[in-house]
């Protein structure tokens, strides 16, 4: 289990979990409770864990406070699959000064998500 553990209280967690699970190949490694409807899933993508709680009205604020950046293999390739399972691309793909090319997007609900490729050194 990672030490610090992103947790996405969502009204929509199926929609988040497919969300998730095709773009960036999360496994759901644990739910609360084990059978029906879950309270909690935790998803691990790579070598990270990511919790979604389910909240019939999660409430929403002005900006978002926190922001999650997901490395992937190809930033252009993953970019062109977000729209079709539901969210929505903000900005990108940009080469930036130190080494990655990022990629803004929004997961169904709206959470900010950064999309981070390495650029090998040329």
């Amino acid at each position: 289990m990672s030490t610090i553990q992103p947790v996405i209280i969502t009204a929509d967690q199926d929609a988040l979990l497919g969300f998730y699970t095709t773009l960036f190949g999360a496994e759901e490694i644990f739910r609360v409770p084990a059978e029906g409807p879950a309270f909690y899933r935790g998803l691990r993508i790579g070598d990270t864990d990511l919790g979604l709680v389910a909240k019939t009205d999660p409430g929403t604020g002005t900006a978002p406070r926190i922001l999650l950046s997901i490395g992937v293999d190809d930033v252009d390739e993953t970019l062109g699959r977000v729209e079709a399972l539901g969210g929505s691309v903000r900005s990108g793909p940009n080469d930036m000064p130190w080494g990655q090319r990022v990629a803004h997007i929004q997961d169904p609900d709206g959470n900010p998500v950064n999309l981070t490729q390495p650029i090998p050194a040329q």
